[in-house]
């Protein structure tokens, strides 16, 4: 006999916490499933301080479990499982997940993102033998050897001012000539000795033996090549959307992300989604707690009432 819910959660983020959060404060019997850990891609955050709060900032892997803590406090069950598809039975969503089968009315997809790939020769293959997507697990092994970085946003700014304490050089390699970071952290990077920077450069492959020893790269412009030797290389080049599981079950835009109204709605009754995986989020960690309050008022409503209208 499948579990019955009024509301699961899919995703253990700020996003899937904070609409946990909200549906056990409104009593509802809510369950939140996290394929690992509570706080997703925020445990990779060393240090974290443009969330409200916390004038000091805070470390992301310090964060994931207080925003359990307050949520499971509250009411809200959690389980560690999976979800390998969904279907509809009449107003019933069923999950087959690693863990059995679940029901519920209202179901809230927050699974937040995944690192996006390169797709260059050497990636796969050196994934976690000098490949990494997080500065703060792996930083340490390259102790004095030269690391890349490629990406110009803020999580490769944020990474690469990470691994000056490690590495003897850190280069951060991005395909524009301006980079997508905020000032203050470009700022803040700019003044940092280790560190230099290569515009309108692309990594066409990443070489070595038992692990990495260098990158080949290519000027944008004048498509000349050049090899950069390197210990290791962090990516940080975007975020796919989680929604492979999905399986049409919700329209997708062209980039995977979830399609809904200004209440985190979807197109199916009791379907809703919140934080990076819907279309035009921030991907920001305050923009997702956001989104999975107003997404679990949204399902609230709806068990409330049965009323359904999405406003596009």
């Amino acid at each position: 006999m499948a579990d019955t819910y009024d509301m699961i959660i899919i995703g253990g983020g700020a996003a899937g916490f904070t609409a946990g959060l909200y549906a056990a404060r409104d009593r509802c019997r809510a369950l939140l499933l996290e394929r690992f850990s509570a706080g997703g891609q925020v445990l990779n955050c060393e240090h974290i301080e443009n969330y409200p709060g916390f004038p000091d900032g805070i470390a992301g892997y310090s964060l994931g479990p207080l925003l359990q803590q307050q949520a499971t406090n509250l009411g809200l069950e959690m389980k560690l499982a999976e979800v390998q598809a969904i279907k509809l039975e009449g107003e019933t969503k069923v999950l087959q997940t690693d863990a059995g089968t679940l029901r519920t009315k209202a179901l809230i997809i927050a699974p937040g993102s995944s690192f996006t790939k390169l797709g260059i020769p050497g990636e796969d293959e050196f994934l976690g033998n000098g490949v990494s997507h997080c500065a703060s697990c792996d930083g340490a092994f390259f102790m004095d050897q030269p690391v890349a970085v490629v990406g110009g946003g803020d999580a490769a700014l944020d990474e690469g001012m990470h691994l000056t304490q490690y590495a003897s050089q850190v280069t951060i390699l991005h395909r524009r000539d301006t980079l997508r970071a905020c000032q203050l952290l470009q700022e803040r990077a700019r003044g940092k000795e280790k560190l230099s920077f290569r515009g309108n450069t692309v990594v066409r492959a990443i070489e070595g033996d038992e692990t990495v020893r260098r990158v080949q790269l290519e000027e944008v412009k004048t498509g000349e090549r050049s090899q950069l030797e390197v210990g290791g290389v962090f990516l940080f080049v975007g975020l796919t959307p989680n929604t492979e599981f999905l399986q049409g079950l919700v329209p997708l835009n062209e980039r995977g992300q979830i399609l809904t109204d200004l209440s985190m709605r979807t197109a199916i009754p009791g379907i809703l989604a919140a934080g990076d995986v819907r279309h035009e989020s921030s991907r920001q960690l305050v923009s997702a707690a956001g989104d999975g309050a107003t997404a679990a008022l949204a399902a609230i409503r709806y068990l409330r009432t049965g009323e359904w209208e999405v406003n596009q």
